[in-house]
């Protein structure tokens, strides 16, 4: 049985008595899947673009965000006349599972009233994309015209492609790689121990507690938020600069002007995200590994796909390097596949992808603009309707 509702955050779609089988062999008999939608649909259903939202993100890329009251994480890139023109494509836009904006997650209460927590099961990628098949099967969308996303949303994609290549026409990963490098694993696994060492993070059973483990979660977002910057953008933006030369606090205030940014971008951080759900999010993206998952051998993950790629990389960015852009590109040319690859003179370091960057912008619009001509877009649209498509 499914149940649909629209507001303005967005539609939400419930399957009810649903199940998603997860790949630990774990099954969610109820599914709540929040998701956002942008434009109109065509009358084949052949002009949909699905956007995969990166480890913080949610499904609110575009306009006013309705929990933050801030503009969309990637406005600049969605909108009418944008990259990603919603007069030209409809647009979705899905919370992942495990997520804590809308879709079920560990925050979810169950039958009984009470979080999920640590009983959650564990999650990956593949659980991510297959629960936004689910969705693209509510909405009746035969297949996708493309799916793009940056981070673990670059995850998504090459997942997207390798697990269900005959519902993929194009594809655009961004800043993102096949597997993660031990050293973001080491990253992640900080932040992690920062959130269990908080003293109210009470084994993950916080809500039990009516507490929040806001100290450890806060420093794991500035431990991966200097991850997401490159050297040369913090010294452009702070260098060595006090917050006040006359008032010196020797380690217990923001001497540093760096240091009040990255604290400011800690506290803001607790208020939308849930602990339980970084320590998920940060696993699943962690585990991802498509090599290992067809033989060791990448460009086995991609035989089975006719979709055409536009893999783009940024010369700062030193989380995802372009050497990993570059080894994902000579596993689709090995796999036959139609790819082309652009790497973008920037200093802005991984987040670069989320940023006024016309070069990137200019790619996207050129990529999208001859996919759609190969696709054979049709021009005229109607709107999509509320009604089930069961």
């Amino acid at each position: 049985m499914t149940g649909h509702e629209n507001s303005a955050n967005g539609e939400h779609l419930v399957l009810e008595n649903a199940q998603l089988t997860l790949d630990n062999g774990s099954v969610l008999k109820a599914l709540t899947l929040a998701y956002r939608t942008y434009g109109q649909l065509n009358d084949d259903r052949s002009n949909a673009i699905l956007i995969c939202h990166a480890l913080t993100g949610d499904h609110h890329p575009s306009g006013a965000n309705p929990l933050t009251g801030r503009a969309g994480w990637w406005d600049n890139m969605v909108g009418a006349g944008k990259p990603i023109d919603t007069d030209k494509y409809f647009v979705i836009c899905q919370n992942v599972v495990g997520g804590c904006a809308g879709s079920t997650g560990p925050s979810t209460l169950r039958a009984d009233g009470t979080p999920y927590g640590l009983d959650f099961p564990v999650i990956t990628i593949g659980d991510m994309v297959r629960a936004q098949n689910l969705l693209l099967d509510r909405l009746d969308i035969p297949d996708l015209f493309c799916v793009i996303g940056g981070s673990m949303g670059g995850m998504q994609v090459l997942q997207w492609t390798a697990a269900h290549g005959d519902r993929v026409f194009s594809a655009i990963p961004i800043a993102t790689a096949a597997r993660h490098s031990s050293q973001n694993i080491a990253f992640h696994e900080v932040g992690r121990q920062a959130i269990l060492a908080d003293p109210d993070w009470h084994g993950g059973n916080y809500a039990a507690e009516k507490a929040e483990p806001r100290k450890g979660l806060a420093v794991a977002r500035m431990a991966a938020h200097i991850t997401y910057l490159s050297e040369a953008a913090l010294q452009r933006k702070f260098g060595r600069n006090l917050q006040d030369r006359e008032r010196l606090s020797y380690g217990f205030e923001a001497d540093f002007q760096i240091e009040s940014y990255l604290r400011h971008q800690g506290i803001s951080f607790v208020d939308r995200f849930d602990a339980n759900s970084y320590l998920y999010i940060t696993r699943a993206m962690d585990y991802f590994d498509l090599a290992a998952e067809h033989g060791g051998n990448l460009a086995n993950a991609f035989t089975d796909t006719s979709a055409r790629f536009c893999v783009v990389s940024f010369t700062s960015d030193w989380l995802f390097p372009t050497s990993e852009s570059i080894a994902l590109v000579r596993a689709l040319n090995a796999a036959g596949a139609n790819v082309s690859f652009v790497e973008i003179e920037s200093d802005k370091g991984h987040d670069a992808f989320l940023l006024d960057e016309p070069e990137m912008e200019k790619t996207i619009v050129g990529f999208l603009g001859a996919a759609a001509i190969a696709r054979g877009l049709p021009a005229q649209n109607h709107p999509v309707t509320g009604d089930a498509h069961d």
